[in-house]
């Protein structure tokens, strides 16, 4: 099968992360890169020797599919267009800015009949993988996601930048939307929400605790479930799952699940190009993407109404 010809739109940070990924990939060849700056866009070429194309238009002539890496607020705008020229795409979370955006790529997508995969990351993690091979019934989780402050992705909070990760992973184990959501969150280092805590009710009593933080001093990638008779404890970074559980005989058992450890960036790019050759469903298609974003933007309406509940002691603090 003769390889894929893979552009990519946007050359700031995931965009070259993608690029890299691409260009050692034996299925796939980097065809071409794509940004408003085109200073960013020869220099991202010259790293990873590939084209670089004026303007959106001509990306037709030069690749089957496309990375979209550009801001959220312009993933609907620029995916629309690659769909209509009838390339493949997969876009990076969240899938837009705005349930009404999401929904124009997942229309598009599935009138011009092109993939539209979306780049939740942590579904092609090895250790999620093995997880959910042993899954029965999850009844608690207790998530949290935490890194140090960079000026990157500012132009969506905390919700949209990292717990969404969480979000699309409890919603695909859980199998069904929350009923209830309680959330709290403040900003502090940007204009925007940088930490937050969630707590998830679904159907049939499971709970989701989840917190994300960008102001954090430490790297923190964790997931804890707990199902009849058996607790697992997944460490996303380290790609290890634990489990502790009680046996037949009323003991107690505990191991590391094996994990077949690899980088999920390549393992989901891997996992596009196989759903571009054989036109299949992609594991995270734009539908599965939007669940997750209506949830991450009805846990931001949250926060905006515990803040006001917040704003009158705070005012009072400065009165004082």
């Amino acid at each position: 099968m003769n390889r894929l010809r893979v552009a990519v739109v946007g050359a700031g940070e995931f965009g070259k992360r993608h690029m890299r990924a691409i260009a050692q990939s034996e299925r796939a060849e980097l065809s071409a890169v794509f940004d408003i700056d085109p200073a960013r866009a020869a220099a991202a070429a010259a790293q990873y020797g590939c084209e670089v194309t004026p303007d959106l238009d001509s990306l037709a002539a030069r690749t089957d599919a496309a990375v979209v890496a550009v801001p959220t607020t312009a993933h609907a705008e620029v995916g629309c267009a690659l769909l209509e020229s009838g390339i493949d795409c997969l876009v990076e979370k969240p899938i837009a800015p705005d349930l009404a955006s999401a929904q124009r790529l997942v229309e598009t997508a599935e009138r011009t009949g092109r993939i539209l995969q979306v780049g939740h990351l942590e579904r092609f993690n090895p250790a999620v993988s093995a997880l959910r091979r042993v899954l029965t019934l999850p009844l608690f989780f207790e998530v949290h996601r935490l890194s140090p402050f960079t000026p990157r992705s500012l132009d969506v909070d905390v919700v949209l930048d990292l717990m969404i990760h969480d979000i699309d992973i409890v919603l695909s184990l859980v199998g069904s939307m929350p009923e209830e959501i309680r959330a709290a969150g403040i900003s502090i280092l940007s204009g925007k929400v940088d930490i937050a805590n969630v707590r998830l009710a679904f159907p049939g009593g499971c709970i989701a605790n989840l917190t994300a933080s960008r102001v954090s001093t430490e790297r923190v990638r964790k997931l804890r479930l707990f199902q009849p008779s058996q607790y697992l404890s997944l460490d996303y970074s380290r790609q290890e799952v634990f489990a502790l559980g009680v046996t037949a005989e009323h003991g107690i058992s505990s191991k590391s699940l094996e994990v077949e450890r690899g980088e999920p960036l390549r393992l989901e790019l891997e996992s596009f190009f196989e759903c571009v050759q054989t036109r299949s469903r992609p594991l995270v298609n734009g539908r599965d993407a939007a669940r997750a974003l209506e949830v991450a933007l009805e846990i931001a309406a949250r926060i905006e109404q515990h803040a006001a509940v917040v704003a009158p002691s705070l005012a009072a603090l400065e009165r004082r």
